[in-house]
C-alpha cells in the first residue's frame, strides 16, 4: 500500500543512497522519516559502484594497517580521529551489511569468509565485493529495509530546490533567531513543476558529489551538486574542493557515456598501455598499476599528451576468460557490447571526473555548522579523504558515518522533546515567466563543463585557474538572473547549483599554491608545508 507523504516529518533525507539509506534507517528506530530523492529510489552513484567496501577483514590486516594506508593516500590532510573511527568501525558495517542480506563474494578457498579483493593504494587485500557490481547489491538492499519500514516513507522525482532557513524563510516571527537552524526544504516535483516546502525537526543532506560539473565524467546525470550547493547558500562551510578524483580507466568509445573500468581488475593483474602496446606505469611509481588513483590518472594524462594519442589501452586478456566471466561479469559483458574482445585485445581507456574528496564540513556526527543540519556521504568533508580517497573507502565512510549521523539526529529530537516544525511559508514564484526556448540553458550547462574539463582538469596552472574564475563569474551571473526571472524546472535548479559548485571549485584550487594529491599545479609543483591545511570557504569568501 502506499503511504501518504506529509509535509512536515521528523527528519527529512535528501538523496537515496547509501548513506541516505543507511541514516534514514538508524534514525527511523524513534523518529519519522521521509526520503526525498530526485529520480526513482534505486538512482545515485552507490547503485553504481563496481569495485567494493575497504575494510581490514583479512588475517594479514588490522586496523592500523588500513588506517596508516588510508593517510598516506590523503596525502597529509586526512583527520587522523576521523580516519581512526572509519577503520575502527568499518568491519561492523560490513557484517550489518551482511545481515541484511547483501551477498557478498565468498572465499572458495576458505569455508564461511568472504572474498577480500586489492586495489591501488591499499598494502593488503581487504576490498569486500559483490561480483562487479557491489554498489548496486548494497543499494537494492538498503532500498527494500527502507521501503518496508513502517516508519519511512519515500518522495522520488523531487528535487531540492533550497534549504529552509529561519533567518531567511520566517523573519515575520516576532523574534529573530539567536542562532539560525534549517527547517527543512523546499522540493520541486519533477513531473508537475510544483513546488512545496517539507518541514522536519533535522535535515540530512546525502545527496552525493557533482561529478556533472566535468565534461566527461563516471558519475549518473544526477550528480549536480544539489546538497553542497545549498548547504553552502544556507552559510554553511566548505571545505577542500579542489580535490576532484579523476577515476584512471574510463572506457573509450562514443556510446560508453560514464561507464568505468573498476580499479579491482588492476588489483587482479590487468596491466595499462600506451596506445602502441607498452607499459608506462613503471616510469611513475613503485607500485605501478596499484598506485594510487592520483598518480595513475596523471601517468595516464601524461603518456596521452606526450604521444599525442587519444587514449591509453587497459590489458585486461591477461587475467583469462574465466577470471573475467566470473569475477568480473557486468564489466565483461558491457566491454563485448561495445564491441571489443576483451578475451584477446587491451581496451582504449582514459580519465573522468569521478569523485570530490571535500565538501561540507561536519564533526564525526555528521552536524554541520548550522543546527538542525547535517551531512554524509560524498557530499561531506569529514575529513576522512584529505588529498585524496583511498579506493574504496567511500562507500565503507558513507556506512560508518550515515550511523553516527542518524543516532546524532535522535540525540537533537531527544534533547529537543516534543518541539514542533513552525508553519512554512509557500514558495513565491515573484512573477516569473516561462522562458521561451532552452538553448541558453543548454549552452551555459555546457560552458560550465567544458571549463572546469578545459582549466582545472588533472594537470592545472595559474593561468588556466585564473581564466575558470573568470569564465565561471560570467556564466554564474547569468545563470542567477534566469534563476530568479523564469519559472523553475530541474534542469533550471541543477544549473543554478552546478555553477555554484564549479565556482567553489576553482576559489579552492586557486588558493593551494603547492601540489598536493589531487590537486597538481604545474606553476607550483613542490608540496609544501605550510599548505598543510584544509581550504575551507564560507559565503563571505565567495559572491
Amino acid at each position: 500500500m502506499k503511504r501518504t507523504v506529509k509535509k512536515e516529518t521528523d527528519v527529512l533525507v535528501i538523496g537515496s543512497g547509501v548513506a541516505g539509506l543507511s541514516a534514514a534507517l538508524h534514525a527511523a528506530r524513534f523518529a519519522r522519516v521521509l526520503v526525498v530523492t530526485k529520480r526513482e529510489g534505486h538512482e545515485s552513484n552507490t547503485n553504481y559502484a563496481q569495485g567494493g567496501i575497504a575494510a581490514p577483514l583479512g588475517e594479514d590486516d588490522r586496523p592500523e594497517i588500513h588506517e596508516r594506508d588510508t593517510l598516506v593516500c590523503g596525502a597529509g590532510l586526512c583527520d587522523p580521529e576521523s580516519v581512526r573511527v572509519l577503520v575502527e568501525e568499518g568491519s561492523g558495517e560490513i557484517a550489518h551489511l551482511v545481515s541484511l542480506g547483501v551477498r557478498f563474494d565468498r572465499d572458495p578457498k576458505t569455508p564461511g569468509a568472504l572474498a577480500l579483493g586489492q586495489e591501488g593504494g591499499h598494502s593488503r587485500r581487504r576490498i569486500v565485493h559483490a561480483k562487479d557490481r557491489t554498489g548496486r547489491a548494497v543499494e537494492s538492499t538498503l532500498l527494500d529495509q527502507v521501503r518496508k519500514h513502517p516508519k519511512i516513507s519515500i518522495l522520488e522525482n523531487h528535487i531540492m530546490v533550497d534549504l529552509i532557513l529561519e533567518s531567511k524563510h520566517l523573519a515575520g516571527r516576532k523574534r529573530a533567531p539567536q542562532r539560525d537552524r534549517v527547517w527543512g526544504a523546499y522540493v520541486l516535483d519533477r513531473g508537475r513543476g510544483s513546488i512545496r516546502p517539507l518541514a522536519a525537526r533535522a535535515t540530512v543532506l546525502a545527496t552525493g558529489g557533482a561529478g556533472k560539473a566535468y565534461l566527461y565524467t563516471t558519475n549518473p546525470d544526477i550528480a549536480t551538486g544539489d546538497g553542497l550547493a545549498a548547504a553552502f547558500r544556507a552559510g554553511a562551510p566548505v571545505a577542500n574542493l579542489e580535490f576532484i578524483q579523476f577515476h584512471p580507466t574510463c572506457l573509450f568509445h562514443p556510446d560508453a557515456k560514464s561507464f568505468l573500468i573498476s580499479e579491482a581488475v588492476r588489483g587482479e593483474g590487468a596491466k595499462l598501455l600506451t596506445a602502441d602496446g607498452k607499459p608506462f606505469m613503471h616510469r611513475y611509481h613503485r607500485l605501478n598499476e596499484l598506485a594510487p588513483r592520483d598518480v595513475v590518472a596523471r601517468a595516464i594524462d601524461a603518456e596521452m599528451k606526450r604521444r599525442g594519442d587519444k587514449f591509453v589501452l587497459l590489458d585486461l586478456a591477461r587475467l583469462g576468460k574465466r577470471l573475467l566471466l566470473r569475477r568480473f561479469p557486468h564489466i565483461t559483458s558491457r566491454i563485448l557490447e561495445f564491441g571489443y574482445d576483451v578475451f584477446h585485445d587491451p581496451i582504449p581507456v582514459v580519465p573522468a571526473a569521478h569523485y570530490i574528496c571535500g565538501g561540507v564540513v561536519t564533526d564525526l556526527d555528521g552536524r554541520t555548522a548550522i543546527p538542525g543540519l547535517y551531512a554524509c556521504g560524498e557530499v561531506a568533508c569529514t575529513g576522512v579523504h584529505g588529498a585524496n580517497r583511498l579506493a574504496s573507502n567511500s562507500l565503507l565512510e558513507a556506512l560508518v558515518f550515515a550511523r553516527r549521523t542518524g543516532r546524532a539526529v535522535l540525540h537533537q529530537l531527544l534533547v529537543e522533546g516534543r518541539a514542533r516544525t513552525p508553519r512554512l511559508p509557500a514558495w513565491r514564484t515573484n512573477g516569473a515567466v516561462t522562458p521561451k526556448e532552452q538553448v541558453i540553458f543548454d549552452h551555459n550547462w555546457d560552458a560550465l563543463r567544458r571549463v572546469l574539463w578545459d582549466y582545472m582538469g588533472i594537470v592545472r596552472s595559474d593561468e588556466r585557474l585564473k581564466r575558470a574564475a573568470t569564465t565561471v563569474g560570467l556564466l554564474r551571473d547569468q545563470i542567477e538572473r534566469d534563476y530568479w526571472s523564469y519559472r523553475l524546472d530541474s534542469d533550471l535548479v541543477e544549473l543554478r547549483n552546478i555553477g555554484l559548485v564549479a565556482d567553489l571549485m576553482v576559489a579552492c584550487a586557486l588558493r593551494r599554491k603547492e601540489s598536493r594529491g589531487l590537486h597538481y599545479n604545474v606553476d607550483h609543483p613542490r608540496t609544501l608545508d605550510s599548505f598543510r591545511n584544509d581550504t575551507t570557504l564560507t559565503r563571505r569568501d565567495v559572491r
